[in-house]
Parts: structure tokens; C-alpha cells; sequence
């Protein structure tokens, strides 16, 4: 399928063909009829894409704080190469859309396949001809609205949520600052409210459109005095300020012609220096409005499907953006008059030209539209490329996911060791699968797992997807008789634990690993060798400056990621097994009050081994991240070692003082080499399965231990 894509490194606008997404639990496919382009948003992520580096830099100091913290922790190159493949992700545009579905994944009552509907949802509502959206971001259309005036539905409920704000009550009097998309939707919004309504604009052309409409509107300079006559000088109860500029004119203006205590709300980008003395004066509300109402931003309601009551949330980002088709469908909300431009999707690009004023044309509504719009899937799930003849590799690989992980880390380390060949890789949405497919030498791109796990050129699958999908792919992969690296945790319960161990039991052929890669980092080998003669059990304390991650990010959801012990601590309880060359079989654990900004990643976990070594580690969020992640400082028999985030490692021993120093690797490519290895010699897996069991095993009893005070055994 076709799809509009923007390069955030290079600032290219392209149309790539992508593979048709796949509908996941609670998601529709929608067959696309028309988007509109966003000459906001959209706008301001294409000019920010096509500044040069020091202007990107210049616009996100934020971001550039990020980049040279990183730099002090892990040195610079690595830092550019990470800060590099972020930007050259592409990114999806679009977010307002309407089309047919044509397919439906589970849990999806109450819709059906030929059903029309308006999309939302950046991410979901893109420019494509075909788009996976969840439920909640889904609104059926009655027969009198059209598509074209469905895909303006997202963009209006903009407008109405930030009229909501308002609080408006029938018969009061609303100026909106701004006679744009937004503002003659929020405008027309007011009248169907009850409401009596004043607009202003700059543009004689926009006051000349509104003026069709049935709205009273006037031009800046006529403003103060028309809003003296409307109001009959009482000023105006409710002013919604849609326009676009960094001007805090927008802002002033609306305090002068308010009356004395009304409500001012911010829908549109605008100056937000509010002057103190008018504002305060009249003791002026002013809202800054968020997007499209409550549900937006939140993961849970956008991509679970929760919603929310109806008796404590009256309007969430669905029920606004149902409201505004309904006005649609009462001929209240009329958009057919508000369209300058219609693009067909192949010529998307010409629509940014028209929207960032490249091409000098004057604009409001800008649409793309779709050929065969009706119908069923004509697309594929599989894009191919053009790739050189195949290498002899013993490892034929198939990756499931391909996002920043895979991208940044796994995927650069892999592409040029010999023994592995890329043969596939899938992503749920498809976009990512064909731009890492393409980037890395893949011979396909797919959005389907089962084309991977059922293709016989493949013997070996790598699983790079979200937590909770790991165990039920494993079990998947090793059942289709392929050998499988799974990035950590192998499992986020014990349910999904036992599965898996079964599984291994009942699959003799296939070879499994997990992602834990730092006991194949090189200074890790050196650490091992040094120990590797101990006569005695050791101590091994594992500091990790894990850093903050906001409590509504998917890691902390103990089904989606498992929680930051399991999903990531793992990692570093592996390590002490590596050395210690056994799972630990008792551990207690203590966390730091949570209060209310943590979730149970501040953490102390002691792990006892069977010949009684301990190891400690202290898995912390509450640092500052321009400081070094992860120090290992290892005492047994007599000599010392302290490995200093994969940077430096020194021992000590007999009064001698050994340094060694590389820059950073934390054992990506070798891993991977391991495993390539192990599958050309037929042998053990790379690490022992007694291993990766009791590892996990032993994150669920650190759990277990801090939420019951006591010490469990694994």
C-alpha cells in the first residue's frame, strides 16, 4: 500500500509503499476514503524535519540536553549513532481520516467489516491507504455524512473539546479569535450551542468565507469596536482564541474584549505571554486546551480500549468526536465550503508544499484522497527488495518488531556478520518492518508474524517485540521448528514461564536464548576469565543508575512490560549468574516508598547462590542520568574487580593493579555470534536454559519479596 512518510533526519516528504497493517485485539483494518493534512501539526513536524542539525538543535534545547547526558554516560560516538537512528525513524503523518473497514481484530464488538467510520488518532489516523485504529478512536457514520467531511471530524472535535472548556451556556456571547479550519468549526460549534458569535481574523478573505456561512465576522482593526456593539459593551463571555501564530496579539486581544470574569481558552498555537494587568483586572479564566479530550495521550484509552464511565467523563475524545458527526449529520457543521485542495494520495507531497508556503497559494482545507476506496483488501502484507544474491549463512534470520531497539542496537550489530542472513522482518503496522527492511538489507518486509514463523527460509527467529507478546512467540517459534532469540524478559509471569519450559521440553531441535547480552560484552569475558580459577564463593555488587520513567509509560503495566525488575532488571541478575555459573536460589528484596512518583523501582535485591555467593543489586530510578549507568565491583579470594559501564574494567590481585579499557560494547554482536555459532555446531544453546529459567524465576521471586517482606525461595 501507499503511504506518506516524513524523514525526521533528511526533511524528505515521500510516498512509500508499506506493507497493509495487521488489526491487533481491539483494532479495525479501515480501507482509507480520504484524510485531511493538518496545516498545524503537520505543518511544524515537516519544517522542523527539513531544518539542518543545528537547527533542530536550536528549536528542542530539550532534546539536546538528553543527547549530551547520554554523551557523558556513554561517550559520543555511540551517542550520535543512537541520536541518529532516532531521527531517521520515519514517521507517520496524519491523524483525521474516514474509510470502510475491511477487517477486524478481536475483540471488537459492535463493529463489522463494510461498516463506514471516522478515524482518529496520530499513529492510527495516518496518510495511508490502509490504517490499523483501536476502537475507542473509531465513530460510525450515518448515511448523510460523506467521507470528506468525516475526515474533518478529528479536527473538529478540537474545537469542541476546547469549547467544552468554556463552559458555555445558552445564549452567551463567544468571539473566536481565528477564522482557520479551527476557528470556523469552533464558531459554528457555538451557534449550534446556543450561542450568539463574533469572529475575528486578519485575513479579509477568511472574514469573506466565514460570512458565507451565515457567521458575523470582522477583520482585526474592527475588533475592540465590533465587540463593544455585539456585547452592547458588556464584552464577551466566552473567547476562544484558534489562530496560529507565535504573535501574543491572540492572547491581548482576548483580554480586552472579554467582560469582567470570563472564560478565555486557547485552542489554537498562539503567544502565551498573558498580561497580568487586564487578566488581572477582570479576573479572567484562561484554559489552554489539550488536543481532543480526555482519553488523548492516555495508552490505556487509546490503544486498550478502556473507557471511560460515562457518569464521571460525560466527554471523552470519541464521545467529542461522535458529537461533532452528529452535528455534521443535522447540517449544523457544514466543512464541503472549507475544502481549498484535494491531493490525491500519490501526490501527497505537492499538499505540504501548498501548507508550509512553498507553493504560494492561499489554503484552508486540504485533503487526500484514496482510488478504490470501497472494497476489499487489495494490497499486501509483504513488500520485497531488491537485495544482493544470498550469502551461505548458517543463521537464516526472521525478526518479529522493528522499532527503536531493534533499529538503534540489535539490528547495526548483526548486519555484517557473516553467519547470519536477513531474510525477513515483520512489524504489526508494517511502516517499520519495510524501513528497517530496507535499511539493513532484508529481502521482505511484513506486517504478518505468521509469514515469518511459517516461512522454511527461515531457521531462526529473533522476537524484538513488546514484553507481553514475548512467551506466546516464543512457544510459537520453537513449535514452527525454528531456533529463537528473544529479547528480555523471556516472560513477565509465571503462567507464561511454565509454558515456555514446556515447550523447551518438548522441542529438542530448536535452540532459544534471551537478549542478555552484557555476559557476552567483551570486558565481561575478561571479568569472567579473571574469576575463573576462584576457589571460594564471591560477592558481586551490581549498582545500576537506571534512570526515571513516567509512571504511565507501558514498561511499569505489569501485563504489558512486567514491571522495571522484570522487564529490565533481569538483566543484571543474569549477569551475577554468568559469574557466579548458577541461577540464584534464594533472594530478598527491598523497595524505597513509592510515594506516588515511583513504582517499585528503587530497589535493593540480595540473590544467594547454591555455593553461597551473593550478589547485590541495586537497581535505582531516582538518580540523575548524566552519570554512568552500571558499575560491577566483584570481591573473591583475595582479588578485587570493578567493571565501570562496559567502559573499563580493573582488577586487582596480589597488589597488582590491572587495567582494561574499550569503548562501549555491551555484547549485541556477540551474542548473536554465540548463537549463530552454537546453531552451526548443533551443540548447548548459548546460555543454559537452567539459566535463563532461574533468572527469570528469580525477578518474580524480587517481586515477591518486596511486596511481601520476606525472603523467597526461587
Amino acid at each position: 500500500m501507499k503511504q506518506l512518510l516524513q524523514n525526521m533526519k533528511n526533511g524528505a516528504t515521500t510516498i512509500a509503499e508499506v506493507p497493509v497493517p495487521t488489526p491487533r485485539s481491539g483494532m479495525a483494518l479501515v480501507k482509507t476514503a480520504t484524510s485531511l493534512v493538518s496545516a498545524g501539526t503537520e505543518r511544524m513536524v515537516v519544517e522542523f524535519a527539513e531544518k539542518s542539525y543545528l537547527g533542530k538543535a536550536r528549536s528542542r534545547p530539550d532534546l539536546v540536553k538528553q543527547v549530551l547526558d547520554k554523551a557523558k554516560r556513554e561517550g559520543i560516538v555511540p551517542t550520535l549513532q543512537a541520536a541518529f537512528s532516532r531521527l531517521d525513524q520515519p514517521m507517520a503523518l496524519g491523524y483525521s481520516s474516514a474509510g470502510t473497514i475491511i477487517g477486524l481484530g478481536e475483540n471488537m464488538q459492535g463493529f463489522q467489516v463494510g461498516q463506514r467510520v471516522a478515524c482518529a488518532g496520530g499513529g492510527f489516523a495516518v496518510h495511508a491507504e490502509y490504517a490499523v485504529v483501536p476502537r475507542n478512536l473509531l465513530i460510525p457514520l450515518p448515511d448523510s455524512v460523506d467521507f470528506e467531511s468525516a475526515a474533518f471530524a478529528t479536527l473538529g472535535a478540537i474545537a469542541m473539546h476546547g469549547f467544552r472548556l468554556a463552559q458555555p451556556q445558552v445564549g452567551e456571547r463567544v468571539a473566536v479569535i481565528g477564522m482557520g479550519l479551527l476557528g470556523l468549526l469552533g464558531a459554528q460549534i457555538a451557534i449550534a450551542a446556543g450561542c450568539r458569535v463574533m469572529g475575528i481574523d486578519i485575513d479579509p478573505q477568511r472574514i469573506a468565507l466565514a460570512a458565507s456561512l451565515g457567521l458575523e465576522a470582522v477583520t482585526r482593526d474592527q475588533a475592540v469596536d465590533s465587540a463593544v456593539a455585539f456585547t452592547a459593551n458588556c464584552g464577551f463571555d466566552v473567547v476562544l482564541i484558534c489562530a496560529d501564530t507565535p504573535s501574543n496579539d491572540p492572547v491581548e486581544l482576548a483580554g480586552v474584549i472579554a467582560r469582567d470574569r470570563a472564560r478565555v481558552v486557547a485552542v489554537g498555537a498562539v503567544g502565551l505571554n498573558i498580561p497580568r494587568k487586564i487578566y488581572y483586572e477582570k479576573e479572567l479564566s484562561f484554559i489552554n486546551s489539550r488536543s481532543y479530550g480526555p482519553g488523548r495521550y492516555d495508552a490505556s484509552y487509546e490503544e486498550e480500549g478502556r473507557d471511560y464511565p460515562i457518569g464521571f467523563i460525560r466527554w471523552t475524545e470519541g464521545r467529542n468526536i461522535e458529537s461533532v458527526v452528529e452535528l455534521m449529520a443535522g447540517g449544523k457543521l457544514i466543512v464541503q465550503p472549507l475544502i481549498s485542495h484535494r491531493f490525491p494520495i500519490e501526490q501527497a507531497a505537492e499538499a505540504y508544499e501548498v501548507i508550509t508556503g512553498k507553493k504560494k497559494e492561499a489554503f484552508l482545507g486540504v485533503l487526500l484522497t484514496y482510488a478504490n476506496a470501497v472494497g476489499k483488501l487489495e494490497g499486501s502484507k509483504v513488500v520485497r527488495f531488491n537485495v544482493s544474491t544470498s550469502k551461505p549463512a548458517t543463521c537464516k534470520l526472521g525478526v518479529l518488531g522493528a522499532g527503536l531497539y531493534a533499529n538503534a542496537m540489535l539490528l547495526p550489530a548483526i548486519k555484517n556478520i557473516k553467519d547470519i542472513e536477513l531474510v525477513g522482518i515483520a512489524s504489526s503496522g508494517g511502516l517499520h518492518a519495510q524501513h528497517s527492511g530496507q535499511k539493513f538489507g532484508f529481502k521482505y518486509a511484513t506486517s504478518s508474524d505468521e509469514e515469518i514463523l511459517n516461512d522454511p527460509n527461515i531457521n531462526t527467529v529473533a522476537i524484538l517485540t513488546r514484553h507481553d507478546s514475548h512467551a506466546d512467540l516464543v512457544v510459537k517459534a520453537l513449535n514452527a521448528g525454528k531456533h529463537v532469540f528473544v529479547e528480555k524478559p523471556l516472560a513477565v509471569n509465571r503462567e507464561q514461564l511454565s509454558v515456555i519450559s514446556e515447550q523447551l521440553q518438548n522441542t529438542p531441535s530448536g535452540l532459544l536464548t534471551v537478549g542478555f547480552n552484557r555476559r557476552f560484552a567483551p570486558l565481561a569475558q575478561s571479568l569472567f576469565a579473571f574469576l575463573s580459577n576462584r576457589k571460594e564463593p564471591l560477592h558481586a555488587h551490581y549498582r545500576v543508575n537506571a534512570g526515571y520513567i513516567p509512571l504511565n509509560h507501558w514498561t511499569h503495566d505489569e501485563v504489558l512490560g512486567g514491571g522495571r525488575i522484570i522487564g529490565e532488571g533481569c538483566h543484571f541478575v543474569d549477569f551475577i549468574t554468568f559469574l557466579v555459573g548458577a541461577a540464584p536460589v534464594r533472594v530478598t528484596a527491598q523497595a524505597l516508598p513509592n510515594g506516588g512518583k515511583y513504582r517499585e523501582d528503587n530497589v535493593s535485591m540480595t540473590f544467594t547462590f547454591p555455593d553461597g555467593s551473593l550478589g547485590v543489586v541495586d537497581y535505582l530510578a531516582n538518580g540523575d542520568k548524566s552519570f554512568p549507568k552500571e558499575r560491577v565491583e566483584v570481591f573473591c579470594g583475595g582479588s578485587i574487580a570493578i567493571l565501570d559501564d562496559f567502559v573499563s574494567l580493573t582488577t586487582v590481585r596480589d597488589g597488582k593493579r590491572k587495567e582494561e579499557r574499550k569503548a562501549q560494547d555491551k555484547g549485541w554482536k556477540a551474542e548473536m555470534e554465540a548463537l549463530a555459532k552454537a546453531i552451526r555446531a548443533g551443540g548447548a544453546a548459548p546460555i543454559p536454559y537452567e539459566q535463563l529459567i532461574g533468572v527469570t524465576q528469580a525477578t518474580f521471586a524480587a517481586v515477591e519479596s518486596i511486596r511481601s517482606k520476606s525472603i523467597v525461595t526461587v
